[in-house]
């Protein structure tokens, strides 16, 4: 097998997550979403508080990691230094959260908007989980992205490719 000299070389850097991939799976899920509970509603018990408790906890804790991780990779006074492997990690745990965050985010907009439009006194009862579904969900998305970004490589002055412009600043 020969190698091809003129095949573009692949870039090993990891990019940020696309902001319209979380968009259209967010689409998705509220379609199906609308799609499960119109279908079955009527014999599904109450909503569970459950996930919305699990997806703020989530939000919270990716919430305090950002923090924490842009602290120390700007080297803050008094931050301890940061470790390359645990911020690899953080960056996984922050483009798989984003996903399920949009995902849920999309499924409880879809069960807000059905439970809305439906006229019983199930469907009122169910609007508060619904409710906390999106805001927790959201929360957790934003967490993700922030941990995302926490996780960047600061510029460095002096650093420069071969043209002479500055690196750009990616993730790890």
């Amino acid at each position: 097998m020969s190698s091809n000299p003129q095949a573009p070389k692949s870039d090993p850097s990891l990019r940020p997550t696309s902001i319209s991939v979380l968009i259209v799976a967010g689409l998705v899920a509220a379609a199906v979403g609308w799609l499960l509970l119109s279908l079955s509603y009527s014999t599904l018990p109450d909503l569970p508080w459950s996930p919305v408790i699990v997806l703020a906890v989530l939000a919270v804790a990716e919430g305090l990691l950002a923090q924490n991780t842009a602290a120390r990779i700007q080297r803050k006074p008094g931050a301890p230094r940061v470790d390359p492997l645990a911020v690899a990690r953080y960056v996984a745990l922050a483009k798989a959260s984003s996903l399920v965050g949009a995902i849920s985010t999309g499924f409880s907009a879809g069960l807000l908007v059905f439970l809305a439009m439906e006229p019983t006194q199930a469907a009122r009862d169910d609007l508060p989980v619904a409710i906390g579904g999106v805001i927790s969900a959201v929360a957790l998305v934003a967490a993700a992205l922030w941990l995302e970004r926490a996780c960047r490589i600061p510029e460095q002055p002096d650093s420069e490719n071969e043209n002479g412009s500055p690196r750009p600043t990616g993730l790890l």
